[in-house]
């Protein structure tokens, strides 16, 4: 039988995002691919330092203990540019800092998103922006990690995952209208439409599959009475009311659910960021993701980011 990934929470990451090849691309980039080549050989026992996204990755697996071992719930797999000789490093890496990641693709310079969808994969990160962008205008679910001055908690054990809504979860039909006609126009929209959902965006499957994740730590608190549920999800959005009501309508009507909703109405999201300490944050804009003290995850979809911004 077949290994079948459906029924399970796949996310594909570059190993750009996973650890710091700060060193490593400074090779490549001032002296050529075949230094590089040597480089990471003559370092092959030397473990790469986490990256940005390694404390998300790191908990998203850990939650694999609420199933049998071989019936996860979360598979990582790494989608990696290197050539099988120097991604031997990246796999010594994982090793080293015990991930439970046992499957790879090295594509030797090519990009590898185009196998997210045999896959499975609801999600893809990678530092790479164009790969990002190309996996995104393939309709794929990509974002680029930033760099952050988060420092990460060994001691806290929860996962907390942070959403912007229009451009991420929901399409952007209606930043559309904000862009080109203002903010007037955009509330008259929303509460024109407010009983209609809106389009789906790139993370909602993702979104999906992390609310199954907390459904099945719902099911494992009744059987073992004292667990504390670690998965909490929240909302981070420009809203307020009233165009709040089109958002947690459009939420309802897909069949998803988040802990915490923040409707901020152009209060700057980097204050309540630093009391919420996602572990991982997604904005399809930028400058929203600028000097964060949290991850921050740019996913370039829709017509903002069409001109490369």
């Amino acid at each position: 039988m077949p290994y079948d990934l459906k029924n399970r929470l796949v996310v594909g990451i570059a190993s750009s995002a996973l650890f710091d090849l700060t060193e490593s691309n400074k090779v490549f980039e001032t002296k050529g691919e075949e230094a590089y080549r040597h480089y990471q050989e003559a370092n092959l026992e030397v473990p790469l330092a986490e990256g940005k996204a390694f404390p998300f990755v790191s908990r998203l697996l850990s939650l694999n203990d609420l199933r049998p071992e071989d019936d996860p719930l979360v598979e990582v797999i790494i989608l990696s540019r290197n050539d099988p000789d120097t991604g031997l490093r990246v796999m010594r890496s994982i090793a080293h800092h015990e991930l439970a990641i046992t499957r790879a693709i090295f594509s030797q310079g090519r990009a590898p998103y185009q196998f997210m969808p045999p896959l499975n994969m609801s999600l893809f990160l990678s530092a790479d922006d164009r790969d990002v962008r190309a996996a995104v205008d393939m309709k794929l679910p990509a974002g680029r990690v930033l760099d952050t001055a988060f420092t990460d908690d060994p001691n806290d054990k929860d996962l907390r995952i942070a959403f912007d809504f229009d451009g991420v979860l929901a399409d952007d039909v209606s930043d559309q209208v904000w862009e080109k006609e203002g903010l007037p126009a955009f509330k008259g929209h929303e509460v024109a439409n407010m009983v209609t959902p809106h389009g789906e965006g790139p993370l909602k499957d993702f979104l999906a599959s992390l609310n199954a994740i907390q459904k099945r730590e719902e099911q494992y608190s009744i059987e073992c009475p004292g667990y504390h549920r670690r998965l909490r999800i929240s909302v981070v959005t420009a809203r307020n009311a009233p165009t709040h009501e089109r958002a947690v309508t459009s939420l309802k009507r897909w069949g998803v659910t988040v802990n915490e909703a923040f409707f901020l109405g152009g209060i700057e999201k980097a204050g309540v960021l630093d009391v919420l300490r996602p572990h991982i944050f997604f904005d399809d804009k930028p400058e929203n993701l600028a000097e964060l003290h949290v991850p921050g995850v740019h996913v370039p979809f829709g017509v903002i980011n069409k001109s490369g911004g």
